[in-house]
């Protein structure tokens, strides 16, 4: 499929980019070919190399981000960017343009909130050293807590829905950008699914901006905290069983001593645990009291999310929006 009807839908394709002036002019070319009624966009994220002046000559709309990290630029591309229809891809040349349409056409037919492509790995080279174990279990991580609704949580390849867009946080601030789009459409039960897509190394000459460990170690920082945030409940729960099985080691010998002596040997023991014991029930009483807070926070996103109009297939309702970039010209919004 080289090319999806979308009607009356505006379409902005959304290029984050960081040095990528070796690939982003071939990206760039590959999204106006297959789309070609979109408006594609490069936001330049403090490049040393010509990727702005590239992306530019080869016929995309060019902004720039200054604060560090691919979060920073895509909540300043959802804050800027008026469309219908998002699609976010990255500018290194390892996502197949050609899955656009029918990544586009499953978010319009089926009135989604977010597509996400699922990559299918071409040759041996695609996924560096542990990537592929570490996408795995994360995404196993989160599906445990949130829901088991998409099988590539990382993926940098997705299309999302206006309303989506406009009522998502955009907390994170690097690569954990993709985490935080994945809880958000688990936490608040929006339509979504997978669709699959070829996805090959980067070519020669062009380097990942992507650390393993580094990275690796804010994304789950990130789960943790959605976890936290998400799911107190159970987050503290789980850290109030875990006191509670500590002050019972701590306090276990000195309850044997007491029984056998009558005398409290190990006094400092004794008050160790039950402070432990002390903390774990207060631990517990914090998860119910911010459980009810999630609840709350939730709720106000769902209104957020719901006073947005939904997508439907063949056009959509136009909602009143202030002066920003139009997703087809790249000037002033009527």
């Amino acid at each position: 499929m080289e090319n999806v009807q979308t009607g009356d839908f505006r379409v902005a394709v959304l290029i984050p980019c960081f040095n990528e002036g070796v690939t982003i002019a071939k990206v760039v070319s590959d999204f106006r070919r297959v789309l070609p009624d979109a408006a594609v966009y490069v936001y330049d994220n403090n490049s040393t190399d010509n990727t702005a002046a590239v992306a530019e000559a080869a016929g995309a709309i060019v902004g720039t981000e200054r604060q560090q990290g691919k979060g920073h630029v895509i909540r300043r591309m959802f804050s800027d960017i008026e469309a219908d229809i998002y699609l976010m891809v990255d500018g290194d040349d390892t996502y197949d343009a050609s899955a656009a349409p029918a990544m586009i056409e499953a978010l319009i037919v089926s009135n989604l909130d977010m597509v996400t492509g699922l990559r299918q790995e071409v040759g041996n080279g695609a996924y560096r050293r542990g990537h592929r174990f570490g996408n795995r279990f994360l995404t196993s991580l989160v599906a445990r807590v949130f829901g088991r609704r998409t099988k590539d949580m990382l993926s940098g390849y997705r299309a999302f829905s206006r309303r989506f867009v406009k009522s998502f946080p955009a907390l994170s601030l690097g690569f954990e950008l993709e985490t935080e789009l994945t809880v958000h459409a688990l936490e608040l039960d929006l339509p979504i699914m997978d669709v699959a897509t070829k996805y090959r190394e980067r070519p020669d000459g062009s380097l990942s901006k992507l650390n393993t460990y580094r990275d690796g170690a804010r994304i789950i920082r990130m789960i943790f905290r959605l976890i936290r945030e998400g799911r107190p409940l159970a987050f503290f729960s789980v850290l109030s069983g875990f006191l509670v099985l500590l002050s019972t080691v701590l306090i276990y010998p000195v309850i044997i001593d007491y029984m056998e002596t009558g005398l409290v040997p190990r006094f400092p023991t004794a008050v160790l645990a039950s402070a432990v014991m002390l903390t774990a029930l207060l631990s517990l009483v914090s998860g119910f009291v911010l459980d009810a807070v999630t609840r709350g926070r939730r709720e106000r996103k769902r209104l957020a999310y719901l006073s947005l109009p939904s997508l439907k297939a063949g056009s959509v309702a136009r909602p009143e929006v202030k002066p920003t970039i139009d997703a087809k010209t790249g000037g002033p919004d009527a």
